[in-house]
């Protein structure tokens, strides 16, 4: 099965890592392939390291991506994630793959639709998560579960920014 979580709201990547907690309290193999999240210390990162059963693998740059004019090294780390993801599906070795800020590389043309669309074709028994907004609608065509997180009110907006061990 396939899951798609998107939308403009909070909470995407936070509910990809909750799945992964249940899935580990069952004893499951997990794989989790961040797209434009490397080098930077997230809390479910620093908590998560390390755990039995749970492979991370961490891709793009410290720097955030110019979606008008992404870098040819965000357009390299995010082919690297792809292909990483490729692999990953057709081993088979994982109950459970979560694919975190997929639609979001593919929004912002670091890989394209297609690509990300031919990782449904792979034959895989792994769960697959796809988080990020912006999802296709041909993704979400696609999926088995789709989820849209909606926002409604946001403290960024007032000026707040991301918090130890609440964003980061």
């Amino acid at each position: 099965m396939v899951h798609i979580y998107t939308g403009n709201g909070k909470g995407k990547t936070t509910a990809s890592l909750g799945l992964i907690v249940r899935m580990l309290g069952r004893k499951k193999r997990v794989c989790l392939i961040q797209f434009m999240k490397k080098n930077v210390e997230y809390g479910e990162i620093m908590f998560l390291q390390g755990k039995p059963g749970l492979d991370i693998f961490q891709f793009g740059t410290e720097h955030l991506v110019d979606p008008n004019n992404p870098a040819q090294i965000d357009i390299d780390e995010a082919e690297k994630a792809f292909q990483k993801a490729k692999e990953t599906l057709k081993s088979n070795l994982y109950d459970l793959v979560v694919l975190d800020e997929i639609n979001v590389a593919v929004a912002w043309n670091l890989i394209t639709l297609d690509s990300q669309l031919s990782l449904f074709e792979i034959p895989t028994e792994s769960e697959i998560v796809m988080t990020g907004r912006y999802a296709e609608k041909a993704v979400i065509d696609k999926a088995d579960l789709v989820t849209e997180m909606k926002e409604v009110k946001h403290y960024y907006n007032i000026g707040v920014n991301a918090r130890e061990g609440v964003e980061l």
